[in-house]
C-alpha cells in the first residue's frame, strides 16, 4: 500500500512528463525520432560486429528446445530455461566462429561428396539408425526406399544438412589434429614417469623448526618482494552491486489454495471408484509408489494421523516438509521395530551447567504441579526447532538420538513428564507421547507450495514499482523507506559463473559491467525470484596495492628468509657429513633434522611422507648413487638426499612401448586440442551479449 499510495504521488509529474513527451512527438514526428531517443535495437548481441536478432535467436532457442522434447520426451522447466537459452548462445557463437574460421581455412563439404555419403555402402550413423532391424541389422532395402521417396524430400533435405555439418566437422577436427606433435621428449619422459622409480635416503631441515622470532623482515624486505612478486597480487576487472531481493516465496493464499485443492480432490476419490493410483498420477508432484515405513518417515502430524487411521483410510491434506500430502493407508504391518513420539525441553549447559541444573529442577516442579507443557516448552526451551512447536520431536526410531535421551523415551511411560536427564546438550525434561511397533503400506499425493502466478506477478509488480522509484529518488533511499533489505555482493569478475549471493545469472553480469557507477537495473529474475541492483562498485585492472597485502607479503617474505636459514643449516651439516655417505649424522650436528626414507616414488613430485616436493624427484632421477647430495631447497624446508636405487632405464622395454606411449599422448592431446581451440576463438572474439536486455 505504501508503494501505490508513494506511486499516486508521482502521478502529476507523470502527466506532465507523458504530455511534454507527446508534444515533443508531435513537433519531431517529420524527423527520426530514434536518433533523438535512441531506438532500443532488435539484436540480442553481436559476433565479431554480425548482430544476432530477437527472432533469429529465439527461433534458434525454440528449435533446440524441441529437439531436447523429442529426444527426452521432457519439456525444460521455466525455472531452467535461462540457463538452456545461455547453452543455445554459447553453441551458436561456437558455430559461427567455426563456420568463418573454416571458410578461411578453405574447409568445405561438396555436394558430390554429401551424395556419396548418403548412397555409398557405408551410409553415417545418424541415419542408419533409424532403419536397424530387430536382429540389430542394418536394413538397406528400407533405407533405399525411403531415401528414394519422394514424399521424404523435405525430410531428406534435413539429412543433407546433418551429413554436410558432421563432415564439416571431421574436416576440421583433420585439420586441427594435423597441427598436433608429439615429440621424442615427451614421449620418453612419459615412459620414466610411468616405469622409472627410485629409493632415497634423506635428512630434512624443517622450515618450521626456525621459529619467526629467528627472522628479521624491514619494510625494505617487504617492499623488495612486492615488486618482484607483483602478478602474485593482480587484480582483474571486478564490479560490485547492491541489490533488493523479491524473494520468491507462496503467500498465505496459496498455500491455503494448493490445501483446498487437495480436500477437494479426497472428496472426489471417496465418491470415486477410480484406483489412489489414477488419482496419484493426475494430481502429485511425485511418481506414484507403495512404500513400506516406519513413524520416524512421517514428517510432523502425519505419523500420528497415519497411525490412528484404519486401514483403507484417506488421511490429510497434511502439512509436511514436502508441501501438503495425502496418504491413502494401504495395510498396517507388525514391525521388530520400536517408534516413539516424545516432547521436550531443553536447557543448555553451555554457560553455566549448575544453574541449568536449578532451572530444569525449577521447570520440572511447574510441570509436576499441572503446568502446560507446551506452553512452557515454548516460552524455556533453548531447542529453537521443537520449542517452537511446544517442545514436540515427531517420532523416530532407535539410533537417532544420543544414548540419554534415547533410553529416557523407549523406557519411559506414555504420557508422563519425566525428571531431567543430562545428556552433552544439557538437560533433557522428556514426555512420550506416542509408542508404536507397527509400519505402515503408504500410497501419497503430495503437492509443493509454490507461488502461484499471480504472486509471482505481484512480485514482479512490486519490483518494477521500485525500479520506477528508485531512479528519481534514489536506490538506498528507497530501499530504506519500504524497510527493503539492501544487500551488497563481494566483487565479482565478467567471466565469473556466478554472481556471490544469487547465482548464475549472466544478464546482470552483463548489466554490471555495461554501466556506470550508480546505475539502477531493471527486474532481474533469479532462482530466489527477483532482483534490482544498482553498481555499487567498479574495481579496475591493476595490482592489489602493498598496504592491502602487507601481511600476506609478511608471511611470504618470513617464510623465503627461514628457508634460507634451512639452507645455511643443510650447508653447515653437509660440509660435516658428505664424505661419510651416512645421512643418520646429519640429527648430531642438527638436532631437529628429520633422517627417513621414501621408497618406490617417481617423476611426478610425489614423496612418500613428504606430498609434493618437485625439487626433491627432480634430483632423484638424474643423481649419482649413493652419494649424499649437496642441500636441495624444497617446500618443506632443505634437504640432503642419497638416492640408494633407482630402476634402469631399459632401452629395449622404451622401444617396444613407445608407440603405444605416443599415441596416448596422441590421444590426450586429440582431446583437447579442438575444445582448447574454440575456447581460444571465443577469447580472441569480438563477442556482445545483449540478452539481458531481452530475456528478464
Amino acid at each position: 500500500m505504501a508503494m501505490m499510495a508513494k506511486m499516486r504521488s508521482l502521478a502529476p509529474w507523470f502527466i506532465i512528463t507523458v504530455g511534454g513527451l507527446f508534444v515533443l512527438f508531435m513537433v519531431i514526428s517529420d524527423s527520426n525520432l530514434s536518433q533523438v531517443f535512441g531506438a532500443r535495437t532488435n539484436n540480442v548481441g553481436y559476433i565479431n560486429d554480425e548482430p544476432v536478432t530477437y527472432q533469429e535467436f529465439s527461433a534458434l532457442v525454440e528449435r533446440y528446445r524441441q529437439a531436447q522434447v523429442q529426444q527426452t520426451g521432457r519439456d525444460i522447466d521455466e525455472s531452467q530455461m535461462e540457463a538452456f537459452r545461455d547453452q543455445v548462445w554459447d553453441a551458436y557463437v561456437s558455430q559461427v566462429l567455426m563456420q568463418n574460421k573454416m571458410e578461411e581455412y578453405g574447409i568445405f563439404v561438396t555436394d558430390e561428396e554429401i551424395k556419396e555419403a548418403i548412397l555409398g555402402p557405408n551410409p553415417p550413423e545418424i541415419i542408419k539408425q533409424s532403419f536397424i532391424d530387430s536382429t540389430g541389422n542394418f536394413n538397406r532395402a528400407a533405407y533405399d526406399q525411403a531415401i528414394q521417396n519422394p514424399a521424404n524430400k523435405e525430410a531428406m533435405i534435413q539429412v543433407e544438412d546433418a551429413v554436410r555439418q558432421q563432415k564439416l566437422q571431421e574436416k576440421l577436427e583433420s585439420f586441427l589434429n594435423s597441427t598436433i606433435v608429439v615429440s621424442d621428449d615427451e614421449v620418453k619422459r612419459r615412459y620414466i614417469e610411468q616405469n622409472i622409480k627410485m629409493t632415497a635416503d634423506y635428512a630434512l631441515i624443517d622450515v618450521n623448526t626456525i621459529l619467526d622470532t629467528q627472522v628479521t623482515v624491514t619494510d625494505s624486505d617487504i617492499k623488495k618482494y612486492y615488486d618482484k612478486n607483483l602478478d602474485k597480487y593482480k587484480i582483474e576487472p571486478q564490479r560490485k552491486i547492491k541489490y533488493v531481493l523479491f524473494r520468491r516465496e507462496a503467500s498465505a493464499a496459496d498455500s491455503s489454495g494448493i490445501k483446498n485443492n487437495l480436500k477437494a480432490i479426497v472428496e472426489k476419490i471417496k465418491a470415486d471408484t477410480s484406483s489412489f493410483k489414477t488419482y496419484v498420477e493426475i494430481y502429485s508432484d511425485q511418481p506414484y509408489s507403495r512404500d513400506t515405513v516406519g513413524l520416524d518417515r512421517l514428517p510432523g502430524e502425519s505419523g500420528t494421523l497415519v497411525s490412528e487411521a484404519p486401514k483403507g483410510s484417506i488421511v490429510g491434506p497434511v502439512l509436511t516438509f514436502e508441501g501438503y500430502v495425502v496418504y491413502r493407508v494401504v495395510d498396517k504391518v507388525k514391525s521388530s521395530d520400536e517408534f516413539v513420539r516424545a516432547s521436550h525441553i531443553l536447557v543448555s549447559t553451555n554457560t553455566n551447567p549448575d544453574a541449568a541444573k536449578a532451572k530444569a529442577d525449577s521447570l520440572y516442579a511447574l510441570l509436576a504441579n499441572g503446568a502446560d507443557f507446551a506452553k512452557l516448552a515454548m516460552e524455556h526451551s533453548q531447542d529453537p526447532g521443537s520449542g517452537s512447536k511446544g517442545g514436540d520431536l515427531g517420532w523416530f526410531g532407535k539410533g537417532m538420538m544420543v544414548k540419554e535421551f534415547e533410553d529416557a523415551s523407549f523406557n519411559g511411560k506414555l504420557n508422563e513428564v519425566q525428571k531431567p536427564i543430562k545428556s552433552n546438550f544439557g538437560y533433557h525434561i522428556i514426555k512420550v507421547t506416542g509408542k508404536s511397533n507397527e509400519k505402515f503400506v503408504i500410497e501419497k499425493i503430495a503437492n509443493k507450495i509454490e507461488p502461484s502466478a499471480t504472486t509471482m506477478d505481484n512480485l514482479y509488480s512490486s519490483a518494477e514499482d521500485f525500479v520506477f522509484l528508485a531512479d528519481k529518488d534514489g536506490f538506498e533511499p528507497v530501499a530504506q523507506e519500504f524497510n527493503y533489505n539492501i544487500l551488497e555482493t563481494p566483487g565479482f569478475k565478467e567471466d565469473a559463473v556466478t554472481i556471490p549471493g544469487l547465482g548464475q545469472n549472466k544478464g546482470l553480469t552483463r548489466f554490471a559491467f555495461d554501466n556506470s557507477l550508480g546505475s539502477i537495473s531493471e527486474v532481474f529474475k533469479v532462482n530466489a525470484g527477483y532482483v534490482v541492483a544498482t553498481v555499487s562498485e567498479i574495481i579496475k585492472a591493476g595490482f592489489k596495492p602493498l598496504e592491502e597485502v602487507e601481511a600476506q607479503v609478511r608471511r611470504e617474505v618470513i617464510k623465503e628468509m627461514k628457508l634460507a636459514e634451512t639452507k645455511k643449516i643443510a650447508e653447515e651439516v653437509y660440509s660435516k657429513i658428505k664424505g661419510t655417505g651416512n645421512l643418520s649424522q646429519a640429527a648430531q650436528f642438527y638436532d631437529k633434522a628429520k633422517v627417513s626414507t621414501a621408497t618406490r616414488f617417481g617423476t611426478g613430485g610425489g614423496i612418500p611422507g613428504l606430498g609434493n616436493e618437485y625439487a626433491f624427484s627432480n634430483y632423484a632421477i638424474d643423481a649419482p648413487l649413493n652419494q649424499i647430495s649437496e642441500p636441495v631447497v624444497g617446500n618443506k624446508g632443505t634437504f640432503l638426499i642419497k638416492v640408494t636405487q633407482r630402476d634402469e632405464f631399459d632401452q629395449a622395454n622404451f622401444d617396444a612401448q613407445k608407440p603405444a606411449i605416443r599415441d596416448n599422448i596422441f590421444q590426450q592431446k586429440k582431446s583437447r586440442v579442438f575444445t582448447d581451440w574454440v575456447a581460444n576463438l571465443k577469447k580472441e572474439a569480438d563477442i556482445v551479449d545483449e540478452r539481458y536486455k531481452f530475456y528478464r
